[in-house]
């Protein structure tokens, strides 16, 4: 997980090592935060593949050059200030390489077939942008279909608490209602992705994706 999210910031931007902590715990939403513990050795693991670069970037804290009115001055003060900052190091600046793209491409295709831990779906989410349509359908379909049968049995579970329980009760039909909101979510994104390309569905005949409600699941 850990690499695939390093390697799809760092294909939006070049990012150093706290911009790419930051990101990791704000953006995609790592909710425990990830150590610099953990992010430097992943991406040494990922520089030392061919993955990703790492560029050492100056640091350049001067405050402007005064304007004297004599440009011999300004001239003068300014090359002093640049030579004094010769061999002044920054932070380390890392960007992705030709072989990070292929990798998490790869990353990506493999691990969206996955919808069973959540982290790791909303992950690939994050990133569904780069998957290709059919894909990025897929794995909303696979999620729909995990929450779906997550809601049957968040629902069995709630008939089978004990009448007077009522703090075990309120806990599974809390769950049972954010099953039922994360899957009303996921369908609302396969009804857009559909929408967004009416002719593909048109031409393998795929049928509108049929809403799951209370009724027809009591039934089942």
């Amino acid at each position: 997980m850990l690499e695939l999210a390093i390697l799809g910031l760092l294909k939006e931007q070049e990012l150093h090592g706290y911009e790419l902590k930051k990101r990791l715990s704000e953006t995609l939403g790592f909710a425990s935060g990830v150590s610099f513990g953990s992010l430097y050795p992943a991406l040494a693991r990922l520089e030392a593949a061919g993955a990703v670069k790492a560029v050492e970037a100056f640091a350049s804290t001067a405050p402007p050059v005064p304007l004297t009115g004599s440009l011999g001055g300004e001239l003068a003060v300014f090359r002093a200030r640049k030579a004094g900052a010769r061999g002044s190091r920054g932070k380390k600046v890392y960007g992705i390489t030709p072989r990070g793209e292929a990798l998490f491409e790869e990353l990506l295709a493999t691990e969206s077939q996955s919808s069973d831990d959540e982290r790791v779906f909303n992950l690939r989410l994050a990133f569904a942008r780069y998957l290709p349509p059919d894909a990025r359908l897929g794995m909303l379909e696979r999620r729909r279909a995990h929450l779906v049968e997550r809601l049957v049995q968040m629902r069995a579970r709630v008939k089978a608490v004990r009448e007077g329980d009522r703090y075990s009760r309120s806990l599974v039909e809390h769950d049972r209602d954010a099953a039922e909101r994360d899957l009303t979510w996921i369908e609302q994104l396969i009804a857009n992705e559909r929408a967004a390309a009416p002719s593909r569905d048109e031409a393998v005949g795929a049928a509108p994706v049929p809403s799951f409600s209370k009724n027809q699941e009591d039934n089942h």
